[in-house]
């Protein structure tokens, strides 16, 4: 029986987002690690590793696929209500105490996380997206950039049935991935986790690579929306907050900043879940740092006005929002305040055409490569 690390070396190919270096070293360049890899070793996302010289990366598979509402990713200013096209490998290049996907994302890592992941072409992704009335096809579930090249595959298959893309990823990326995804990627959710480099330590990477990605994403002229989960005791100091929200406007005021709920998950059962006077305080320091738009998600309805869009000039009601679901919108054709006329930045539709779903569900596509022989 084949182990899941077996199972996977055998669905890779060579990459692209690497360099040869001396005595059959090479140097990846997919996240901002920039592992130098040895022959017969793994990168520290346990799923990029050399093997005799080459640089082999994950393909063909997918081990998570879900239809998505686009609010879910969370994307608020990027084709409201419209359905996004989920897909997902494994691993990932940090280790978050808390993470949410850590089924997926700590694979390789964790014994108990256990994923089966089913063989897939990225022609066979984007006709399931087409058939299922996806807008946005959207690699997630695992780090995205740990998998570019594959991601750029569907990518390119998405493009030319008219689909957009996005990524929703930790941001840490290097200026070689974030060139290599340019031409491919419109959407790019960054998860900003904390704004103290310890605390990134603690998580298994550095501040650094992701604030330089966020810039670097925006300058490329990817729509990108910024996430920070609230966690009590770790990362919702005032101070914090402020330095964090401040860094934001100083790249744009106009990126969209969403504060989430910390609920105890996966191996952090310590802190006690963040409150909504917890989220509506982070929101009023970054209105105060000169953000215009500011969410607050994974409470719907405990927020205020937190979960709607409005003109940052007129304050005009332009996208009402509870949960996942869009009840009201008001934007022009143009993506525009229709009292003030003030252009609302983002990726608007020339109309709103309604709502698949404003729940997540699985389509059909759901074949296994060995679903009851896997093991880690």
């Amino acid at each position: 029986m084949a182990t899941l690390r077996e199972l996977l070396q055998r669905n890779v190919r060579e990459g692209e987002l690497y360099e040869k270096l001396d005595r059959g070293f090479v140097r990846c360049y997919a996240c901002g690690h920039a592992c130098r890899i040895p022959d017969g070793q793994v990168g520290v996302c346990k799923v990029r590793f050399n093997e005799g010289g080459k640089l082999y990366v994950p393909w063909g598979y997918a081990a998570g696929v879900q239809c998505d509402p686009i609010e879910k990713k969370p994307f608020h200013h990027a084709y409201p209500g419209s359905l996004a096209y989920s897909f997902g490998m494994l691993g990932c290049d940090l280790h978050c105490a808390y993470c949410q996907n850590w089924v997926t994302s700590q694979a390789l890592r964790d014994p108990e996380a256990v994923s089966s992941p089913m063989r897939i072409t990225p022609e066979e992704v984007v006709q399931d997206a087409v058939q299922q009335g996806a807008k946005v096809v959207v690699s997630t579930y695992n780090e995205p950039l740990i998998t570019s090249e594959w991601a750029v595959a569907v990518s390119k298959q998405a493009k030319a049935a008219g689909l957009a893309t996005g990524f929703v990823s930790n941001g840490n990326g290097t200026p070689q991935v974030l060139e290599y995804l340019r031409p491919w990627l419109d959407l790019f959710k960054i998860d900003l986790k904390s704004f103290d480099d310890r605390h990134y330590r603690q998580l298994g990477g550095r501040i650094q690579p992701i604030l330089d990605t966020i810039r670097r994403v925006y300058e490329l002229g990817m729509w990108v929306e910024v996430v920070t989960l609230i966690i009590p005791g770790f990362n919702d100091s005032s101070e914090e907050l402020k330095r964090l929200a401040e860094f934001l406007a100083g790249v744009s005021p106009n990126i969209p900043w969403h504060v989430t709920a910390f609920h105890q998950d996966y191996r952090m059962t310590d802190p006690a879940n963040t409150t909504p006077e917890m989220l509506m305080r982070a929101a009023e320091i970054g209105r105060s740092a000169g953000l215009r738009f500011i969410y607050a998600g994974n409470l719907p309805g405990q927020v205020g006005d937190l979960e709607a869009t409005y003109c940052p000039d007129c304050h005009e009601l332009l996208i009402e929002r509870y949960g996942y679901l869009i009840s009201g919108y008001h934007l022009t054709a143009q993506g525009s305040c229709p009292k003030c006329g003030t252009a609302i930045p983002g990726r608007w539709a020339a109309e709103f055409q309604g709502q698949i779903t404003n729940y997540p569900f699985l389509p059909r596509l759901r074949r296994r490569i060995h679903p009851t022989s896997l093991r880690t």
